[in-house]
């Protein structure tokens, strides 16, 4: 088949399947998307190249095409795609997530268990909201059926996203090992108000505190300034009372000085001045 002809073929393809069941609500779609977000998000920041798909038709050799919930191939091109065709990407799926709120139980529990070790996806996720329950499997090296992830520490380690898997509540959460959990873009815009807004507040606490402690300071130098006038006040008193008795021992001993003398004069004239 030339290269013209396989993208013409490529080109039929059906990017969307028929459904088989009713659409489902947001008890499904939320929790697809929001783990799309934060994947994507988090490979971003980590400059990696991952192709994140949602419902996206999967076409492997000899298959029925389906649609998973989300998937995963590592280390490929990010761009828009209408179909992911394993003959032509060269590459199978790393990663699946399904999520299983109602519809065909058996498909997500079992089918899928089987179909997707089978395949040779690496690993495939169920999220299972309304049982509150998640499930991992692991596809080991060279082995023909998936193993069952056990839990360490209430998380589910997916070794091919390098992430941890797990419940808060029922909500699924997915964490960086060590890392903390991780937030799509719209949470990381919360967040980042939400630190935005404490630091304006914190801040206008700080301008009333200084506010409140400029207003002390300068009631404080009022009342020194005060104290200050009324210590001035009191000593220009305390000088002049000084003023004043200086003037009355001045005259005391003026008046002393008279007496004496007179007393001298009267001894001279013979008069003794007590008997005077």
């Amino acid at each position: 088949m030339s290269a013209d002809e396989r993208q013409r073929v490529l080109d039929s393809l059906p990017s969307e399947l028929p459904r088989a069941t009713p659409p489902e609500g947001d008890q499904h779609h939320i929790p697809k998307a929001r783990s799309r977000e934060v994947l994507r998000e988090y490979f971003r920041r980590r400059g990696r190249s991952v192709y994140l798909g949602s419902e996206l038709p999967v076409y492997y050799p000899d298959e029925p095409v389906f649609a998973p919930d989300l998937i995963a191939i590592l280390d490929v091109p990010d761009h828009p795609r209408e179909h992911w065709m394993v003959d032509h990407e060269g590459r199978g799926l790393d990663f699946v997530l399904e999520i299983h709120v109602k519809g065909d139980r058996k498909k997500d529990y079992e089918t899928n268990v089987e179909r997707f070790a089978r395949l040779g996806v690496s690993e495939y996720f169920l999220y299972d909201p309304p049982a509150r329950r998640l499930l991992g499997y692991r596809l080991p090296q060279g082995a023909q059926g998936y193993e069952r992830i056990i839990p360490q520490g209430g998380a589910w380690h997916s070794s091919m996203l390098e992430l941890d898997f797990s419940l808060s509540d029922g909500r699924l959460e997915i964490s960086a090992p060590g890392g903390g959990m991780l937030l799509d873009p719209r949470e990381w815009i919360d967040r980042l108000r939400g630190m935005v807004d404490e630091a304006s507040q914190r801040a206008e606490e700080e301008a009333r505190r200084a506010e409140e402690e400029a207003r002390r300071a300068e009631e404080e130098a009022r009342r020194a300034e005060e104290e200050a006038r009324r210590a001035e006040a009191e000593a220009r008193r305390a000088e002049a009372e000084a003023r004043r008795a200086e003037e009355e021992r001045r005259r005391a001993e003026e008046e002393t000085g008279r007496a004496d003398r007179l007393a001298a004069k009267l001894r001279e004239l013979g008069v003794d001045p007590d008997e005077a």
